[in-house]
């Protein structure tokens, strides 16, 4: 079995709603203004950035979990944005769909955040 890395992805409920839409597989394309996909290194960062920011904006935040083939992520460095745990990879938006045909299994919604009421 090859081996994988787990990454993490905040989305909003209109990216959750295009990932429905493609089975839970692949990441949609990104807008014009979306030159990057920025999935994060853990699950810590994706939940600040879901909480703080997705629900604040849409009134939900959502993280997702999902694999990568490790044999495709090596090209991408870790970079460090923020404190010790603010650690994501830059993806260019035209090697997206090489990213989507490497994610193995499915992109798993494992956390909701809602806006405070």
């Amino acid at each position: 079995m090859e081996e994988t890395v787990i990454m993490y992805r905040p989305v909003g409920p209109k990216e959750l709603e295009l990932l429905k839409n493609n089975a839970f597989r692949r990441w949609p394309p990104r807008l014009p203004e979306q030159p990057i996909f920025y999935p994060v290194t853990n699950e810590r960062y994706a939940v600040e950035i879901a909480s703080r920011w997705n629900a604040k904006e849409d009134g939900v935040g959502y993280v997702t979990r999902f694999a990568v083939r490790r044999s495709f992520m090596r090209k991408y460095e870790i970079q460090k944005v923020g404190s010790d745990h603010h650690t994501e990879w830059w993806v260019p938006a035209e090697e997206l769909e090489q990213l989507n045909d490497n994610i193995v299994g499915n992109i798993e919604v494992i956390g909701e955040y809602r806006k405070p009421a």
